[in-house]
């Protein structure tokens, strides 16, 4: 491991973790994954992208978390056009939610219909076999990922729907639902910034919702548009508890950017995209997408994550 005290995340030395050669079958690259312990292993739902450009999702096991991954033979969940017409060009960006007091854990991806990428759902029990919940919100909507407890009895989402008029911005957004089917009460929960900053004008949530003493923490990622293309840095912020609605803090600056070759260089550049983090004790796992093109790991510490953002941020209350 690497030991740089400036940085909040330190990158695994042996990044990447995971790259194409690594899938025991022919693709084009492998990013994006949602992560969950399972027993004793660390599991990785990846998107997986085949040589026509399409994506599908691949799961990868691992013991310690870094190394000896065991990836599944063939794709674990492919798209499935004829029965899920709004998967016709794949199947992108899982998130993994485990519910607390089910067994079962909810998957929110990106369908990539005919009509544009929309939030889909789907449930497992063991990451062999899935129940499609079929899409959830209209296009163009993406990066959702559910928080693991209700609030009221209903289930809570955060999502990114694109806005419809120019010069709108791309922000988060909250919706409720009774049973993962209807949702309603929607309401924009983080904006993106305007002018120079890092996060302005899209942003969208990166890992699933984390809860904490403090409240739930939320990393996002904001997409810097430069004359040479987006660069996708990320960034902190915290809800409240009881009232995910409700922005405690927000970070002002990001804390994890493309650095790296791997991280800078690939099909598209200049990218570091999480779907998912692993929690153990007060030890963070930060599996990210670099360029779209392979998986890597970063570590840090939950305490000092949220010392962090009351140091660097402003107070929304």
């Amino acid at each position: 491991m690497s030991s740089n005290l400036k940085d909040l995340f330190t990158r695994y030395l042996g990044n990447p973790v995971l790259s194409a050669k690594d899938i025991p079958y022919t693709v084009n690259s492998v990013f994006n994954a949602g992560a969950v312990k399972v027993g004793d292993d660390s599991l990785l739902l990846m998107r997986v992208e085949d040589r026509r450009g399409l994506s599908h999702l691949t799961v990868a096991r691992s013991r310690d978390g870094f190394t000896g991954w065991q990836v599944d033979p063939r794709p674990t969940l492919p798209a499935d056009p004829v029965g899920h017409p709004e998967e016709v060009w794949g199947i992108e960006d899982p998130r993994i939610c485990r519910m607390e007091g089910e067994e079962r854990c909810i998957i929110s991806y990106t369908a990539y219909s005919k009509g544009g990428p929309l939030v889909s759902l789907a449930t497992t029990e063991d990451f062999k076999h899935f129940v499609r919940l079929g899409p959830v919100m209209p296009p163009d909507d993406k990066d959702a990922a559910l928080f693991p407890v209700r609030f009221k009895g209903r289930y809570a989402m955060i999502h990114r729907p694109a806005a419809t008029m120019e010069g709108l911005g791309c922000h988060m957004w909250l919706s409720y639902s009774p049973d993962l089917k209807h949702w309603g009460d929607h309401q924009i929960i983080l904006r993106a910034r305007h002018g120079g900053w890092w996060d302005a004008n899209k942003i969208g949530l990166s890992p699933p919702p984390l809860r904490t003493s403090e409240g739930w923490l939320v990393m996002y990622h904001g997409v810097r548009v430069t004359i040479s293309g987006g660069i996708y840095r990320l960034g902190l912020a915290l809800l409240d508890l009881d009232d995910p609605g409700k922005v405690l803090l927000r970070g002002d600056e990001w804390v994890l950017a493309p650095e790296e070759s791997y991280e800078r260089e690939g099909d598209v550049q200049d990218v570091v995209f999480p779907c998912g983090w692993i929690v153990e004790g007060d030890d963070l796992r930060l599996y990210y997408g670099a360029a779209d093109t392979t998986m890597a790991v970063a570590t840090a510490k939950v305490s000092e994550l949220l010392e962090w953002l009351h140091r660097h941020s402003e107070d929304c209350e």
